[in-house]
């Protein structure tokens, strides 16, 4: 009777170090995972301020290219401004030449 006393009080023994060691392992894991977290939730609020930040350049492209667009029509009109005032100084020079 006492040695099957003195066998369950070894298994306990035995069971109660690998549930010390389950449980290191366990808080290992969380911390593990504590630190994951806090790196994932550093990752999405960089991912956010760079999709704010994209937004922001993308609207400011959309503005330059708007503005390109409206310089290229101005100098298509004062290509055309030139090319006729170019026109009437050969027109009125013309006349002035012939004998």
């Amino acid at each position: 009777h006492e040695q099957l006393l003195k066998m369950m009080e070894e298994r306990m023994m035995d069971v109660e170090q690998k549930l010390r060691l389950v449980k290191r392992l366990l808080q290992d894991k969380v911390n593990q995972l504590k630190e994951q977290l806090s790196k994932n939730t550093k990752a999405d609020a960089m991912v956010k301020d760079l999709y704010v930040e994209n937004a922001q350049l993308l609207k400011a492209l959309e503005a330059t290219e708007q503005r390109q667009k409206s310089a290229e029509r101005k100098n298509y009109l004062l290509e055309e401004k030139i090319a006729n005032l170019n026109r009437i100084v050969r027109n009125l020079a013309s006349p002035s030449f012939s004998p």
